[in-house]
């Protein structure tokens, strides 16, 4: 394969960023979120006109513009430990034995977590009946395409290397050209020197955890090498201790941990404050420590594990409408606009149906409630609220999180095809998708896409606001191009997706909250990236969750067909 991948295009007027691009070095993204009833999904439109928003852009200052889209060949993932156990799983619903009389198995909820229950119970030739109460699939992978046709999402998505249960996925629909593959890169920008970044290049001639190190120690401007020593010397308990040590981290922040390891603050200034907003929309001296030495792990072990893909397009269409026609192409059903207003129940307390607030009600073999912990416990039946299983839920409470799109009347030079880390007290992430994304694309303008976090004084604010403060921090990220009053780069329109409940909060102490997928009530299961799995509140994490709920429901399948044609004796005998 290319070190350097396809070149699609070439922007003829930034011949700087070309020589990086193109660097044999660099050979060969974050978020979650989820709009629930209550939640603003909304934006404004700023229209101009186009004489006002353009008459400073002269034609000596227009120069021929074919914008920079490289795809980085797909790296190799196949042959990690990790993707060939999450291959085993998946091959396991295939070649499972048929059942005689399938199991009609009603979900709640069309995110990752749902959809992947629903496609690995048809795998196994059972037929999921897909409820969702928008109109759009997704969940917190949700997009909206406005009245220009322009798409806004509930959070900036990242695929990463390390993420086998979601390339498994892609390439078991056939759809792994859908991910663009970025170079093995971490770019951070720096608040002290506005406008500059800094890069963490990981070689791609050396093995993990190697690539990881040497890419560490190869950047001089965020810590000194008195700082990486320490550093290193304070992760060494973690090295040695292996899993059990990681586990026993779900006690203490991020801040208090590296205290007690004497690491010196200014690395959780300088990194984990970025990290740490990335993975769970938080700060640092909230954070749970295990959910950070859980990502270490994950991204260093693996060569690839902390390479990232932006997918192509928005995800509904791209990612979740291939799910949703897998479902039904083996008899399944997907059903928009179905909300569940109540879990009824039988005398035992196990589930009869699902009602929904249209009056519809849903039977099936099996129930799954695969939408995030605060909706279930909105709607948890109040006969078991006291039971352990469910009364551990209440101290997993969502984050809030919001999305901000702002679309630029021109293309902004100071971005890169890539996911940036923006170290800014209000802002995460963000990304330039009329770059980094094909579908989004565009020649002359450009709309970022910026995760704002931690959310939580700002999420009952107007978006009048929170566009205002946004600009702000853009000015220090593009000096020579943006301002707080828009007297550089002008806005033509933006929107604003505010999710009051995301991801569950990793606070310590929320690790053994965590329930599995089988639940103690008969017949009733549950998925979501906040239930037991290994890659925490994520894409992977719903993926996963979806696949060992669906595995419980296939060991369970021979029960749970005794007691479906129990329930059919007892109702012809009434």
């Amino acid at each position: 394969m290319s070190q350097f991948g396809h070149v699609s295009a070439v922007n003829l007027s930034r011949q700087c960023n070309m020589c990086t691009v193109f660097s044999p070095q660099h050979g060969s993204s974050i978020g979650n979120g989820i709009s629930f009833a209550v939640s603003d999904a909304m934006g404004h439109k700023l229209r101009m006109p186009t004489t006002h928003a353009f008459s400073k852009r002269s034609n000596r200052n227009v120069h021929p513009l074919k914008v920079v889209c490289i795809d980085y060949p797909r790296p190799e993932l196949e042959n990690t430990v990790n993707f060939l156990d999450a291959a085993r799983l998946s091959s396991s619903f295939r070649t499972s034995p048929r059942p005689s009389k399938p199991l009609e198995i009603v979900i709640a909820g069309s995110g990752l977590a749902g959809l992947s229950t629903a496609k690995y119970l048809a795998d196994a030739g059972h037929k999921p009946i897909l409820l969702e109460a928008r109109d759009v699939l997704g969940g917190k992978v949700a997009a909206w395409k406005d009245e220009d046709g322009d798409w806004y999402e509930t959070g900036l998505h990242i695929f990463f290397g390390a993420y086998p249960n979601i390339q498994n996925l892609f390439g078991e629909l056939g759809i792994n050209d859908r991910l663009q593959w970025k170079e093995h890169s971490m770019i951070f920008a720096m608040p002290n020197k506005p406008g500059e970044f800094s890069r963490f290049d990981f070689p791609e001639i050396l093995p993990a955890p190697f690539n990881g190190i040497l890419a560490i120690l190869k950047n001089n401007e965020m810590l000194t090498w008195e700082e990486k020593v320490k550093f290193a010397i304070g992760l060494l308990p973690a090295i040695a201790g292996g899993q059990s040590y990681v586990e026993a981290q779900d006690g203490i922040t991020v801040t208090d941990w590296m205290k007690k390891q004497g690491v010196p603050e200014r690395i959780t200034d300088e990194v984990f404050i970025a990290m740490s907003k990335a993975l769970n929309f938080i700060n640092p001296d909230e954070l749970s420590m295990q959910c950070i030495l859980i990502a270490l792990n994950r991204f260093l072990q693996e060569k690839n594990g902390s390479k990232m893909a932006f997918l192509d397009g928005n995800p509904p269409e791209r990612l979740c409408m291939p799910i949703a026609e897998h479902i039904q192409s083996l008899g399944g059903e997907v059903r928009l606009n179905s909300r569940i207003q109540k879990i009824d129940l039988n005398e035992d307390g196990s589930v009869k149906s699902f009602i929904l607030t249209n009056g519809d009600v849903i039977k099936g073999d099996a129930y799954v409630f695969a939408t995030p912990v605060d909706i279930l416990k909105l709607l948890l039946p109040e006969e078991w609220r006291d039971i352990p299983y469910f009364k551990k839920l209440d101290k997993l409470v969502g984050v809030p999180v919001i999305n901000v799109h702002i679309w630029f009347d021109r293309k902004l030079k100071n971005t890169y095809d890539h996911l940036l880390f923006s170290r800014s007290p209000l802002l995460s992430v963000y990304a330039d998708m009329s770059v980094a994304c094909k579908e989004y694309y565009d020649p002359n303008k450009s709309m970022l896409e910026l995760v704002f976090a931690p959310a939580e004084e700002w999420i009952s604010r107007s978006d009048e606001e929170i566009i205002e403060a946004t600009m702000k921090e853009l000015a220090k990220l593009f000096p020579d191009e943006i301002s707080a009053d828009q007297s550089k780069a002008k806005i033509l329109k933006y929107h604003v997706v505010k999710t009051p409940r995301s991801v569950y909060k990793t606070v310590p102490g929320t690790e053994p909250c965590r329930p599995l997928q089988k639940s103690p009530i008969e017949g009733f299961y549950l998925a979501g990236d906040y239930t037991k799995q290994k890659y925490l509140a994520s894409m992977e994490g719903a993926v996963l969750s979806g696949k060992l709920c669906a595995q419980s429901i296939v060991k369970d399948c021979e029960l749970l067909s005794e007691r479906a044609q129990k329930m059919v004796a007892e109702a012809s005998l009434v």
